[in-house]
């Protein structure tokens, strides 16, 4: 059996959330494992999820209510050790600043692009598992 890399998707939004995984489907890239999504709609659940262990990448909704994405993203990079990359859906291109502030280790706009987010999932999925190897 194959392994599989671990995606949380954080995001208040089911439709957003279901984007994440139509974009990303089963593998973002073939050199990188098949993926399994854990989602979250709150900052608790997220919390718990990293605390447990396993998450390979973190995609986080920047518009995201009442714990926006870029905060989490900020608040998980101080408190996780060894925090998973984190790749931010931001609004619009000029929120990348935010991204920027908040630690995020790649960001895209919303909606969804599935080419431009598999790519930048990947890359993110690559730079975790060769860290890990």
């Amino acid at each position: 059996m194959q392994p599989t890399a671990t995606v949380l998707v954080y995001s208040d939004n089911a439709h957003t959330r279901e984007q994440v995984r139509l974009a990303a489907g089963r593998r973002p890239a073939a050199d990188v494992p098949p993926v399994e999504f854990l989602e979250c709609a709150t900052l608790p659940a997220v919390l718990d999820a990293l605390d447990h262990g396993g998450v390979d990448v973190c995609v986080l909704d920047g518009e995201t209510a009442p714990a926006g994405g870029m905060g989490v993203c900020r608040q998980i990079k101080d408190e996780i050790f060894r925090c998973p990359p984190v790749l931010l859906l931001i609004g619009r291109p000029q929120d990348a600043w935010l991204a920027t502030w908040s630690r995020a280790d790649a960001a895209v706009t919303l909606p969804v692009e599935p080419v431009g987010f598999a790519d930048a999932l990947a890359a993110l999925l690559r730079s975790r598992l060769s860290v890990g190897a």
